[in-house]
């Protein structure tokens, strides 16, 4: 028990003791609270880097939410079919500083996404780039284990219903 006589046995003494110790608990709390954030963000838990889309239709809505915003394309296919696909972007304040907003994705703007598929196989993916009628072209999508656009044309053609190719 060598190290009960080396605690302060003073009041004063015990503040000082704190006050040591306050910094390194402030560092550790502030370093334990960032992990489920790099974890939330995981392209690789949901997106499948070896399925890319390259898709072409109009918006049916928009979702402009906290931490990710989405954009739901009414996706034609070459039979004439429609295929509602579900997009998912970054966080709306990221996409507003690159130019974005929800106002430029009013329902019946016609789109072009590129990105990844998901996992499971469903109409939704990872939105890397968009591009609207208008030529303008946003970065969507940028979760730090993402793989880079996918090359046009690469992955489920533009103007069908998205079924993956291979």
């Amino acid at each position: 028990m060598s190290w009960l006589n080396r605690l302060p046995r003073s009041p004063s003494g015990l503040a000082r003791a704190a006050a040591g110790l306050a910094p390194v608990l402030i560092g550790a709390a502030l370093l334990g609270g960032s992990a489920p954030a790099r974890a939330h963000h995981a392209f690789a838990a949901e997106y499948d880097a070896e399925q890319p889309f390259d898709l072409s239709g109009v918006v049916i809505k928009a979702r402009w939410v906290n931490p990710h915003s989405w954009l739901y394309v009414a996706v034609p296919a070459t039979d004439g079919t429609v295929t509602q696909w579900g997009f998912e972007f970054g966080a709306p304040n990221v996409l507003a500083r690159k130019g974005l907003t929800k106002a430029d994705l009013q329902p019946g703007t016609r789109v072009h996404v590129r990105g990844y598929r998901s996992k499971n196989g469903g109409h939704w993916g990872y939105s890397v780039t968009l591009t609207l009628g208008d030529g303008r072209t946003f970065q969507t999508g940028g979760a730090q284990d993402s793989p880079p656009p996918p090359k046009a044309g690469s992955g489920a053609a533009a103007g069908t219903s998205g079924a993956a190719q291979g």
